[in-house]
């Protein structure tokens, strides 16, 4: 009898308190809010990942939010996908990315990691770049000041008190892409969300 399909869905960041609210971490963010609207508990930990199984909408899904830190994070999604036997085709990435604007929404069908050290490691570990991600822009900084800033330093900081205001309006929409790839597919989901500017409220971002 043929396994029954099942979807992963991986969110990128750095276990710990102290790394909990920083921009890096935007992956579990979104996982934990995905986790929460359709009630499927990553309280399970195995393969040094926190996971959960169960159903969005009717595709059949485990959630995953590795807890090697980022630059480990291959490892346990390897584990994850032999144990389950799921292709890397049926894998989608969530993960901040430094080179879009904040709260930009990106999807990428497969590719190169654009030097995020957490997709490298997945690439690395797999044996692969033929998985999806999900791409959400925390911006840059480099010349928010006379002297740029160090990107190390940058990814690890907490949200500004600005970026605070909209953090629940992006990982919605994040959210919404999730459904949508799980749903629709990859391509549909690109031409949906892919260059699409949210608009954040003014007034909130202002005050």
């Amino acid at each position: 009898m043929p396994q029954k399909k099942v979807s992963l869905v991986v969110g990128l960041g750095n276990p710990g308190k102290t790394y909990a609210a920083t921009r890096h971490n935007f992956g579990f963010m979104v996982l934990d809010k995905v986790a929460d609207s359709f009630s499927i508990p990553l309280g399970k930990k195995k393969f040094n990942a926190m996971m959960g199984r169960g159903f969005i909408e009717n595709v059949d899904v485990i959630l995953a939010k590795p807890m090697a830190f980022m630059n480990r994070s291959g490892g346990p999604v390897h584990k994850i996908t032999q144990y389950f036997n799921i292709s890397c085709k049926d894998i989608l990435v969530v993960h901040d990315d430094i080179d879009l604007a904040f709260g930009t929404l990106r999807i990428k069908q497969k590719g190169g990691s654009g030097g995020h050290n957490g997709i490298e490691s997945l690439i690395e570990s797999l044996g692969s770049n033929d998985f999806s991600r999900l791409r959400i822009g925390i911006g840059h900084g480099i010349g928010s000041s006379e002297k740029d800033i160090d990107v190390a330093n940058y990814v690890l900081s907490k949200f500004s008190y600005n970026e605070k205001k909209n953090l629940d309006q992006i990982i919605t929409k994040a959210q919404d892409a999730i459904i949508t790839i799980l749903c629709k597919g990859i391509k549909y989901t690109m031409n949906c969300f892919n260059n699409k500017k949210i608009m954040f409220d003014t007034n909130l971002m202002n005050s």
